[in-house]
């Protein structure tokens, strides 16, 4: 019998500790989330670049101005990962390096 209502108390012990608590983990996940939007480049900002001839100098002035963290330039036949990473800025050049592309990803 009393094997019965230890078994008993087990489950409800191993139940209870499955519920949740709200302990305020809205607000974290709000400024994660809003964490996560600030990091996020603007390729609209930069543009006014298109056609310009990349170079170091400008490929880090693109960057700051567009907000980006990093900066990733490609030619045509560079290989590149397909990661998504908002705060990255992608400058695609053609064969003379010339800018013919903007995004951000």
């Amino acid at each position: 019998m009393q094997l019965k209502h230890l078994a008993g108390l087990a489950l409800i012990a191993s139940l209870s500790a499955c519920s949740s608590m709200d302990s305020g983990s809205s607000d974290t996940a709000s400024a994660v989330a809003s964490d996560r939007f600030k990091d996020k480049c603007n390729a609209e900002a930069v543009q006014d670049m298109l056609g310009q001839r990349v170079t170091p100098a400008l490929s880090k002035q693109i960057k700051e101005k567009a907000g980006a963290k990093s900066v990733r330039v490609l030619g045509p036949a560079d290989p590149m990962t397909m990661d998504y990473k908002s705060s990255r800025l992608n400058i695609d050049t053609d064969e003379a390096e010339v800018i013919d592309r903007i995004t951000c990803g």
